[in-house]
């Protein structure tokens, strides 16, 4: 049995396929859900809305941090090759600033939901403007790694074993 938890398949995984794309998935949109949450609420009065961001928030807020975790494990899985490597390490780089803006945005938005759970900084909403642009490009990169370099697909992965790839 312990065979299986350390041998790496066909994606070069322990595990069937990729865990980080699945929970960063839903971080991405729990954030934009919250964005839009909070300008639904904002420009229409309906304060409801500004509730269902605070959760989306909290929980992408921890959801990141799980996020980080699987994609620090798949990264040094891949084995990226001299191509990609720029891009893995920006993907990187953003990724573990992004988590510290969320933080930071959530801690913020606690705050504002403990003052008044009513009303909403229009400051606040320009940061979260700010923080979809950076998720916008985070998504762009991370695409990028899949769809242009092939990180953990099988035919990069045979490449990579059989010395093709640097």
């Amino acid at each position: 049995m312990l065979e299986y938890f350390t041998s790496l398949n066909d994606h070069n995984l322990p595990y069937p396929d990729t865990i980080h794309p699945i929970i960063v998935h839903f971080v991405i949109a729990m954030i934009l859900f919250a964005f839009c949450c909070d300008v639904i609420g904002y420009f229409t009065g309906r304060t409801r809305l500004f509730e269902v961001s605070w959760w989306n928030m909290f929980v992408a807020t921890i959801a990141i941090f799980v996020a980080i975790i699987f994609g620090q494990f798949e990264a040094g899985l891949a084995k990226p090759y001299d191509l990609a490597k720029s891009v893995l390490n920006t993907h990187t780089l953003i990724g573990w600033s992004l988590s510290g803006i969320i933080a930071a945005i959530t801690a913020w938005r606690y705050v504002i939901r403990k003052r008044n759970p009513q009303k909403l900084s229009i400051y606040y909403l320009g940061a979260g403007l700010i923080l979809v642009l950076i998720v916008g490009l985070q998504v762009y990169l991370g695409d990028e790694l899949v769809w242009v370099y092939g990180l953990h697909t099988v035919p990069v992965v045979e490449a990579i074993k059989d010395g093709i790839l640097p």
